[in-house]
Parts: C-alpha cells; structure tokens; sequence
C-alpha cells in the first residue's frame, strides 16, 4: 500500500465519509456552480440540496479556462463571470449559510485563482467562509506538496483526482498530497452527462482500494441513479455536476425560472440520495 494513508487529522469531509461507511452508504455530492444564474440562486441552491440530505456540496469557482470541465460547465462559468463575479463575493455568500444543515463544501477552484489572491489567505478565508476543502484541477497532484501541507494546517482537505489514463507510480505520488478522499475519475476526459458507467472504473477502483484508506469517489460522468449500483461496494461516494448544472441553461434561455429549476433539481437530488444511500428518502 502507498505510504499516504487516510490522515490522522479529523475533518468535517472525513468525518461525514465515516458516518457513512458506519452507515453502508455512499455518499452523494452535488456539483454546482457559484454565480450561475446569481449568488442569490447559488445559496437557495445549496439550501435546496441540503434539504434533500445530500452528504457533501462541490461549489465551482467560475475561471476563464477550465482544465477539466465540459461544455456544459464551461457555459455555466461564462454565464457566472459575465456578471463580473469574484472570489470575494463568493466567500461571502458561502459566509451567509447557516452552520448547522449544511453539508461540507468542497471549492473546486484554479491554482491560478488560488495563487493570485494569495494561497495562505485565500485558505484562511475560505476556511472562514465554511468552506470544508478544495479540488484543485491545475495543481499537479505530484506537486502539491506545499499547498496540501497549508491545508492541512488550516484543518482542511486537498483532495486529489485520478484518471484512468494516471500512470500507478503517480498515482502513488499523488496520494502522497491528498485527504478527505480521492476524485476518481470515471472516464478519460472532460466532465458530461454519459449513458453508463465506464467498464475499466470497477478495476481501476479496486486497485486504488488497495493503495489507500481513503475513501474514493467517481464523477465525470455519472448523472442517474442507476449508475450508482455498479459503485457499491467497489466506492463510497458518487460526485453528478453536468447533470445538475445543465438546468440552469434553461433559466439562461428564458424557458424556465429559478424556482422552477431549483425545484427540478431538488426532485434529481432526492433520487440520486435514495440510491446512494440505498433507501427511500
């Protein structure tokens, strides 16, 4: 087994992963997007999930030039920074929702961003905020050495991504950066809705199980409940971004409203939780 095990310090992230271990349930967290259509929508947004019991929350930093994102979140950026948004109104927004419901957030953010504000006060302020860790796409995992010792002194989670395409060895280098849990990749490429899950995952999950103690969950892909069956047992967790993320192109289009859309969503989010958790919710 590589030499990074699950760290020894106790996070909001790692600590929701083992009351669901405890529990026999993967973890469901929803992908949404800071600033699309409004702050405004993204809070209600988060409010909305929250009530439909989903275990963690990635919040997207809208950035000119996504690494890994597909076009459907690549339009949802465009639409969010047409509005002028920035890093410190996203903070305050996050500051707005109340402690106690609402489920770890995990900011999907550029080291480029991170890097122009300054990542020693762009971590404290984000801890502030009420955010739990970070998923950074442009930080090669190899070399994150600095950034996820930082985190790791703020009490916050680096979480790393692995594709099917990383070679092993640096797989191993990578966890050597990473805690919370590893962001499995389900396929080669950009983020998209799929018809089902990629056939090499289950082996490549396998394999990772045996590389660490961290628990390991799967976007890139995923986007219904039936997807989730072929994860249990091999996973402990299912990330869905295009497929939430998407409807808010129909509030951009004019053919829907906010209420509308949250309330859809709510209803996708309510399924995605029944499966993962393997209940009626």
């Amino acid at each position: 087994m590589a030499e990074a095990k699950e760290s020894a310090l106790t996070t909001a992230i790692s600590s929701t992963f083992e009351r669901l271990r405890s529990e026999g349930r993967l973890a469901f967290m929803p992908f949404v997007t800071a600033g699309d259509p409004d702050l405004t929508a993204t809070v209600r947004l988060i409010r909305e999930l929250a009530g439909k019991n989903v275990d963690l929350i990635e919040v997207g930093f809208p950035y000119s030039d996504p690494i890994a994102d597909g076009p459907v979140i690549q339009a949802s950026y465009t639409r969010a920074l047409e509005h002028k948004l920035t890093v410190r109104q996203i903070f305050d927004a996050i500051a707005g929702l109340p402690k106690d419901g609402t489920p770890p957030l995990v900011a999907m953010v550029s080291f480029a961003i991170i890097f122009r504000h300054g990542p020693e006060t762009f971590v404290q302020e984000a801890k502030e905020a009420g955010f739990a860790g970070f998923i950074v796409p442009d930080l090669p995992g190899d070399e994150a050495t600095e950034f996820f010792g930082l985190t790791q002194k703020h009490g916050l989670d680096l979480v790393q991504l692995v594709a099917p395409t990383t070679p092993r060895e640096r797989v191993k280098q990578v966890l050597a950066s990473c805690s919370g849990f590893v962001y499995c990749i389900a396929v080669a490429g950009i983020t998209g809705v799929r018809e089902q899950v990629a056939e090499n995952l289950l082996s490549q999950l396998e394999w990772l199980r045996q590389e660490t103690d961290l628990p390991l969950a799967v976007g890139f892909g995923i986007s219904r409940p039936e997807h989730v069956d072929p994860l249990r047992e091999r996973a402990d967790g299912v990330i869905v971004g295009s497929g939430i993320v998407r409807h808010f192109q129909r509030v951009a289009d004019g053919e829907a409203d906010v209420d509308a859309v949250l309330e859809q969503i709510g209803a996708f989010a309510g399924e995605m939780v029944a499966a993962a958790h393997g209940s009626e919710e």
